[in-house]
């Protein structure tokens, strides 16, 4: 017989939160849950408390994960959580703040002010969900979508080429870059622990499974185990992908941490 073993959700996300905002409204099997614990845990190995910060979120599944904390929270319309982040590090730099955002929400509506933070190195963190769809409004397809993948709006398979989110921040000047999925749980608690000591623009994107979206759409499944084998399949590590040749990579995305620079912070009117 196995060992039983508790839900570390529980014994974090009760360390953040009231009990009254649980059970979570995230669809069975989706892996917002999971980075909501991933945070948390970073939260506590630093020893940093959410009452002490301000999380914001968008519009979209990701959005609600701030619900869940105790900290004060911005929640608003749909791809302007960086808009709204400038405006309260110009007036309170010191304080930390947290954006939670999906795909569509920070690459899509929100894409201009994604780059243009960048630019800036704004000091923030933005834990980017990436479902590769618009999941919370019906599945439909997102600049992170795989090429031919099938959506509820692409239904022959989408014609576009995706955003890669992370060479995007990066040529966009982004001070602090990784990309893991929500199966490298150690990775994703250590990312987002480098991103809050992180002085400048952090972006940390984390590939997640959507089955009740994308899984059934475009695997015919809404297994999230079987989204999570597929997810797997189609990333690699850096160093998996060393020496591989661009047809070999096949359109797989790569995990790793892809730059960590320090230079000065937007501060409106000055850099420091």
């Amino acid at each position: 017989m196995s060992e039983i073993k508790i839900n570390p959700l529980r014994k974090y996300i009760r360390k953040f939160d009231g009990k009254e905002k649980l059970p979570h409204f995230f669809c069975a099997g989706c892996g917002c849950g999971q980075v909501l614990n991933y945070y948390t845990q970073a939260l506590d190995k630093l020893g940093m408390d959410p009452a002490q910060m301000v999380s914001i979120g968008g519009v979209g599944c990701t959005a609600r994960i701030p619900v869940y904390l105790n900290s004060d929270v911005l929640h608003g319309v749909h791809g302007r959580t960086l808009a709204w982040a400038t405006g309260i590090k110009l007036v309170e730099p010191e304080l930390p703040v947290v954006i939670f955002a999906g795909d569509g929400d920070l690459a899509s509506i929100g894409g201009n002010h994604f780059i243009h933070a960048a630019r800036r190195n704004l000091d923030v963190t933005v834990i980017c969900v990436n479902n590769l769809n618009f999941a919370m409004t019906g599945g439909q397809v997102a600049p992170t979508t795989p090429a031919q993948a099938h959506t509820m709006t692409t239904p022959y398979g989408n014609a576009e080429p995706r955003f890669d989110l992370c060479k995007l921040a990066e040529s966009a000047g982004a001070t602090h870059v990784e990309r893991w999925t929500t199966s490298k749980h150690s990775q994703c608690v250590s990312a987002m622990t480098r991103a809050l000591q992180h002085k400048g623009f952090s972006l940390i994107e984390i590939i997640s499974q959507c089955p009740t979206h994308y899984g059934r759409y475009a695997l015919r499944t809404g297994d999230p185990i079987a989204l999570v084998d597929w997810i797997d399949a189609n990333t690699l590590t850096k160093a998996q992908a060393k020496g591989m040749s661009e047809e070999e990579l096949g359109g797989k995305l790569i995990l790793g941490e892809f730059v960590r620079v320090e230079r000065p912070v937007f501060t409106g009117t000055t850099f420091s």
